[in-house]
């Protein structure tokens, strides 16, 4: 199994979706600490504005990167796919049974692995 562009994209997909939701909850604890400074609030503890901000992220992510999720999800569902393929390929080897074609295969040859 090599890895190549599938896994590369895999793992940007992904880290770019959990940046973009750390991203969320750091705004909002510093939207939360700076509404109450706007309050009077001088010494609002900043680990109750991380768990307030931890709580109100968790919807408010689902809800604003769902394109990011949608594209990790994929890439996951993707990267899942060709492991399985390739997995069952190994097998079929390991069995002495010719390995199943791969549709990617130009003619419908069996990859050399």
């Amino acid at each position: 199994m090599s890895d190549g562009p599938p896994r590369s994209r895999l793992l940007l997909d992904v880290l770019a979706y959990v940046a973009a939701r750390l991203v969320l909850v750091l705004v909002t604890t510093l939207v939360i600490i700076g509404v109450g400074r706007l309050f009077g609030v001088r010494d609002f503890p900043v680990v109750v504005a991380l768990l307030f901000a931890i709580v109100i992220a968790l919807p408010l992510g689902i809800w604003l990167f769902t394109p990011l999720r949608r594209r990790a999800t994929e890439s996951i569902a993707t990267w899942d796919e060709r492991r399985r393929r390739d997995r069952e390929q190994l097998q079929a080897r390991l069995r002495g049974d010719a390995a199943p074609e791969d549709p990617a295969a130009p003619d419908g040859e069996p990859r050399d692995g």
